[in-house]
């Protein structure tokens, strides 16, 4: 089993993370409409956490938008290698997904994370994040609200209610996949609208209340984990329960100058194989 490092620089503290999010945030691009609905492919992207092995496995799954057939999946194994921090969550997550979403052979067209892009306390949430680093359109949709208040919108599917800022801009909606059960919280993340991300994610929500891409992936990265963690022996001392101490890390490489990159060009993403 390969284990997938974090990339040299990769932020090891708080202080330098929060400094990456504010120095990546301006490039994130909110006026793009991304592929319509049912073209093209679309890719789920989710990760599950073996805290008393310190194992993530992130799984990276590719569907036919018009059928949701799967066409390419592939997962990455890595150490948690980031203390849990509210926020901050994409340090922990980003490197085995990026590893993930590289070992497809399939274009993966918009990505679906289960998670935030603008409905995020700095406005760069994991959606956003990955978005600015590989150039392709993102959404997030998430199973809860972060820290912004709503209202709950109408029963039937499709309706919704906005997240909103305490300065009153809308950062993402709660919006109702299935009649009369509990809404999801979309976002934009980054080269898609708020309107394409709900429009994109009510197509792929098909008779459940999670899009197809989010139950395929978190399924698959589940898997996984248990075959990783079959392989790897608990530190003696952890109980299947443990979790990461906050603000504590693994020894990582010392930061230097390379984090963060020059992400690509909007116009030109990054494709598997070169992230």
């Amino acid at each position: 089993m390969e284990i997938v490092g974090v990339p040299a620089g990769w932020p090891a503290t708080e202080e330098a993370a929060l400094a990456v999010q504010d120095a990546l945030r301006p490039r994130v691009v909110l006026d793009g409409t991304g592929p319509p609905p049912g073209t093209g492919t679309v890719t789920g992207v989710d990760v599950a956490y073996d805290d008393g092995r310190d194992l993530v496995a992130a799984a990276a799954v590719v569907l036919d938008a018009a059928t949701l057939a799967v066409v390419d999946e592939a997962t990455a194994v890595g150490r948690v290698s980031f203390p849990y921090v509210p926020g901050l969550l994409a340090f922990r997550e980003i490197p085995t997904v990026l590893a993930a979403l590289d070992a497809l052979t399939a274009e993966p067209g918009l990505v679906v994370c289960d998670g935030y892009g603008r409905a995020h306390p700095r406005r760069f949430g994991l959606a956003s994040h990955l978005g600015v680093l590989t150039g392709l359109p993102v959404i997030g949709v998430a199973k809860n609200p972060f820290v912004f208040a709503h209202t709950e919108p109408g029963t039937v599917r499709g309706s919704w209610t906005p997240l909103r800022a305490d300065d009153g801009e809308e950062v993402g909606r709660a919006l109702r996949t299935r009649d009369g059960v509990k809404p999801v919280f979309v976002s934009a993340g980054h080269r898609v609208t708020l309107d394409a991300a709900c429009a994109q994610t009510l197509h792929l929500a098909r008779g459940f209340r999670l899009p197809e891409t989010t139950r395929r992936a978190d399924g698959l990265c589940r898997r996984a984990l248990r075959e990783a963690a079959a392989g790897v022996p608990r530190p003696r001392g952890a109980s299947p329960a443990a979790r990461t101490p906050p603000h504590t890390a693994a020894p990582r490489p010392e930061e230097d100058t390379s984090w963060p990159p020059n992400p690509p060009d909007a116009s030109s993403p990054r494709r598997p194989g070169t992230i």
